[in-house]
């Protein structure tokens, strides 16, 4: 089996958050969400499971790329999200770095921004592990 295309259109549940990764490196992701009415909670906010999928989604890519070399994948074993600021709708900017990449685990760090000012939204740390690419 191959390598997925990490640069491929993403499977509609990724899709539905927004999500266009930029760059994709073993050691930096980066990428916007757009945010709107589609990603809102009942009473009209942003719903925090958006963004735990978009760090989740940008960790496991960083990761991933990290150790495709080696017929490898990441598969988060935890996600630890903070919610800081609400938001209705806008652009996030995304950026994942790893903050330990190891043998079997890595751990990454993704912050996601407000791009009108900078100001953090949420961040959250996922550490991952390395598996084999299935039929390697």
């Amino acid at each position: 089996m191959t390598v997925p295309d990490l640069g491929a259109p993403a499977g509609a549940f990724l899709a539905a958050t927004g999500f266009v990764p930029d760059e994709m490196t073993g050691t930096r992701v980066t990428g916007t969400v757009e945010l709107g009415p589609d990603h809102h909670t009942p009473w009209g906010v942003v719903h925090g499971g958006v963004y735990a999928t978009v760090i989740e989604s940008a960790a496991s890519i960083g990761a991933s790329v990290a150790v495709q070399d080696r017929g490898q994948f990441a598969v988060g074993v935890n996600n630890q999200t903070d919610f800081l600021r609400p938001m209705t709708s806008g652009r996030l900017e995304v950026l994942a770095e790893p903050v330990q990449q190891g043998r079997t685990l890595q751990l990454w760090l993704v912050t996601l921004t407000r791009a009108e000012d900078g100001k953090t939204v949420a961040r959250g740390q996922v550490r991952l592990q390395n598996v084999p690419l299935p039929g390697a």
